[in-house]
């Protein structure tokens, strides 16, 4: 029993320190959002910090004259990786 209950305990942990966590961002909420709209001139209907890939980054929806455009910006390097169009409506 004891040994069963060890086993388990050390498969949990495994999983734990294997599971995604959150990375910090070096580039802010803030400073990502401006170079977004900038971007795409508009207004932010939503935004949110994902895991895209293998990184993490900062992704916008802006709401622009007659579609929505979708920024991503590397939250860590701050480059561009995503923008294009999602037609005139949000499909996230």
């Amino acid at each position: 029993m004891m040994r069963t209950t060890a086993i388990s305990f050390l498969a949990a942990v495994t999983i734990a320190s294997t599971a995604s966590v959150a990375q910090m961002p070096r580039i802010s909420k803030a400073t990502a959002q401006a170079k977004a709209l900038r971007l795409a001139p508009g207004r932010i209907i939503s935004g949110e910090y994902e895991r895209e890939g293998r990184g993490w980054r900062w992704s916008f929806d802006i709401q622009q004259k007659g579609h929505v455009q979708e920024i991503g910006i590397d939250a860590v390097t701050g480059a561009v990786v995503e923008n294009k169009s999602e037609g005139t409506v949000d499909h996230d």
